[in-house]
């Protein structure tokens, strides 16, 4: 297809769809639909969705209703960053997948800067902590 893999054009083309009143999506739409899938076969098979591994989130607000604070922070946390990733034109997997296998020398910069503000904002956040 000559396009860069990422949620944000899976994203994108759901969106179009709904927008188009197309019955159909295309093949990034369905590869959105299989990851919402089988995120949701998963959390059935676990016996619903379990919100633990997220650090100092689920430290923070644990016990009655810290599930629900929890995945509201996480919904929100993900509205801004597929916002921010529309308003970039791009987002981390499709320039770290499929921008660095076809050797897009922006791709390779974005995803070294990517890691580098994560081992940052890691190390700040741990001393800080």
């Amino acid at each position: 297809m000559n396009e860069r893999l990422g949620m944000i054009g899976a994203w994108s083309d759901v969106i179009g769809a709904i927008a188009a009143r197309r019955p159909s999506l295309g093949p990034f739409g369905w590869m959105l639909v299989g990851v919402v899938g089988g995120a949701a076969g998963y959390a059935l098979v676990a016996g619903g969705p379990v919100f633990h591994g997220y650090s100092y989130l689920t430290d923070a607000f644990s016990g009655t209703g810290g599930a629900i604070v929890v995945a509201a922070i996480l919904l929100a946390a993900g509205f801004l960053i597929g916002l921010g990733t529309k308003i970039a034109g791009g987002c981390t997997s499709g320039n770290g997948l499929s921008g660095n296998a076809m050797g897009s020398p922006a791709s390779l910069v974005a995803t070294m800067t990517f890691f580098a503000t994560a081992i940052v904002v890691t190390v700040v956040t741990e001393a800080l902590l």
